[in-house]
């Protein structure tokens, strides 16, 4: 039976709050853009690590692969050729717009994780 990591269990939820607070109040052209998804991939590594112990290689590089898979879908449209286009929840969490940017911030969410776990097992 899986346990959850309650280090991993509190910054996911931690991030979660802040995504949402950025979401609600940060109309801005940086931080809820580009820091947001910045955020983002920490927040689904935090997720993934709360609940499966594997190695951090393996789980960071497996949420930017999903965050650019994410990406590639948005560049085809997914969401409307799929006929949700209509839907809050599937614009929001899809989204619906391609952009370098996206990438870019993903990829530097990435390396965050990579220098902060590095750290922390330093320190270990």
């Amino acid at each position: 039976m899986p346990t959850l990591n309650k280090g991993y269990t509190i910054a996911a939820i931690l991030l979660f709050v802040i995504e949402l607070v950025i979401a609600l109040y940060f109309h801005d052209e940086f931080i809820r853009p580009y820091f947001g998804d910045f955020l983002v991939i920490i927040l689904l590594y935090c997720t993934v690590k709360a609940v499966v112990n594997l190695p951090v290689i393996t789980t960071a590089l497996g949420v930017l692969v999903f965050a650019y898979l994410i990406e590639i879908l948005q560049y085809f449209d997914i969401v409307h050729r799929i006929g949700l286009g209509g839907s809050a929840v599937a614009t929001t969490v899809i989204g619906t717009t391609f952009q370098w940017g996206d990438i870019v911030a993903y990829t530097l969410g990435t390396i965050a994780i990579m220098l902060i776990e590095r750290f922390r097992n330093a320190r270990a």
